[in-house]
């Protein structure tokens, strides 16, 4: 069975950097993603446009070439196809990691690791490494409020397209961009729309030219708005919703859980409640956030923080497990918000120096 230098997990922008930095470094590396290229990118909304600029999505030194001043979802799938065709890229599509172990150090070739994998025709195989970079982002884990109801057919974690909810009542919970952006998609396709949020206010890191829009919508009644509340059940065609003071033990332990509640409102933006109340909902969008695979990490032996930060060396980004390295969002723990492609991209780079040099020193 073949030994790599280095099985890199998730062909996400960061994994594609560790990939061509690995690739001139003459290391021999394997790329494993469990959906497609990119596949965070490409179960974006589909109208989705970035927030920043086309050169600070680019890896590799090839230049991100668009009309726009923010390039938009489809642009930047075509533009990572092009860099695993110039770079011509080991990936290994449909894959998924299913455990990822340190075996015993081998005296003359150092730790090695096994990587058990399942594609999607069910094919199960081992793959084996001397290192693994973990770029395995967080999009794949939604933050769940743990209320009931949460799992029924009309509630989804993840948004696309407006067009199916024409003149239905929508809840979305959450007050970052996800949310905003997706309550004024809806609005303004026929949807009756609620936003719900735990805080007194919107995230203030919604995007510049969102915030503005969204605040007025709600400042007019285009968009109704519960802040300071918090989801209790989801029902077949209601959402319960309390005041977050009324449920502030519940709300300690969720948020000591890494788990997003509610929304009313104190400013105006929609009618205060005083006790739990029942708001119609056809279709629930939970856009609470989202956190990267915590079992694969701490099976791994990988050491979290109280907020599901990995352990990890800040310049080598490698973990308290020697030889396994995290990069881009997967560092993020909670608290993904500092973490995206202009800084993650660079994080492979730096795995890849790290591992060179110590293949250079033995």
């Amino acid at each position: 069975m073949p030994v790599r230098d280095l099985l890199i997990v998730g062909a996400g922008p960061t994994g594609l950097s560790a990939a061509i930095a690995a690739k001139q470094h003459g290391l021999d590396y394997q790329v494993i993603e469990q959906g497609a290229l990119v596949n965070s990118i490409y179960n974006f909304p589909p109208q989705m446009v970035f927030f920043t600029t086309p050169e600070l999505l680019e890896i590799g030194g090839l230049p991100f070439v668009s009309p726009y001043e923010k390039p938009t979802r489809a642009e930047a799938l075509r533009y990572y196809r092009k860099v695993v065709d110039v770079f011509d890229l080991q990936i290994a599509f449909e894959e998924k990691v299913l455990s990822l172990a340190r075996e015993t150090d081998d005296e003359a070739e150092g730790p090695l690791f096994a990587l058990e994998t399942r594609s999607a025709l069910g094919v199960r195989r081992v793959r084996l490494g001397r290192h693994v970079a973990l770029a395995i982002g967080y999009y794949d884990h939604p933050v769940l409020l743990g209320v009931p109801g949460e799992d029924l057919p009309h509630v989804r974690h993840y948004y696309g397209e407006p067009h199916p909810y024409y003149r239905q009542r929508v809840v979305i919970v959450g007050g970052g961009n996800s949310a905003a952006e997706a309550a004024l998609e809806l609005h303004r396709a026929g949807a009756h729309v609620t936003l719900v949020h735990r805080s007194p206010e919107l995230k203030s890191t919604i995007k510049y030219w969102v915030k503005p829009d969204i605040e007025n919508r709600i400042k007019e009644g285009s968009v109704a708005a519960r802040f300071n509340t918090c989801v209790t059940e989801i029902r077949p065609t209601s959402v319960i919703v309390t005041p977050t003071a009324l449920t502030r033990g519940r709300e300690s332990r969720l948020e000591a859980e890494g788990r997003e509640g509610s929304v009313t409102d104190e400013r105006g933006w929609g009618p205060a409640s005083v006790e739990n109340d029942e708001i119609p909902a056809d279709a629930v969008f939970l856009l609470t956030g989202y956190h990267p695979d915590y079992a694969l990490l701490t099976g791994a032996g990988v050491t979290l923080d109280d907020r599901g930060v990995p352990a990890h060396d800040p310049e080598t980004f490698e973990t308290n497990v020697p030889g396994l390295f995290v990069a881009g969002g997967t560092i993020a723990g909670r608290d993904t918000a500092p973490i995206f492609i202009e800084n993650g991209r660079f994080h492979g780079e730096k795995i890849v120096e790290a591992i060179a040099r110590r293949q250079s020193d033995t």
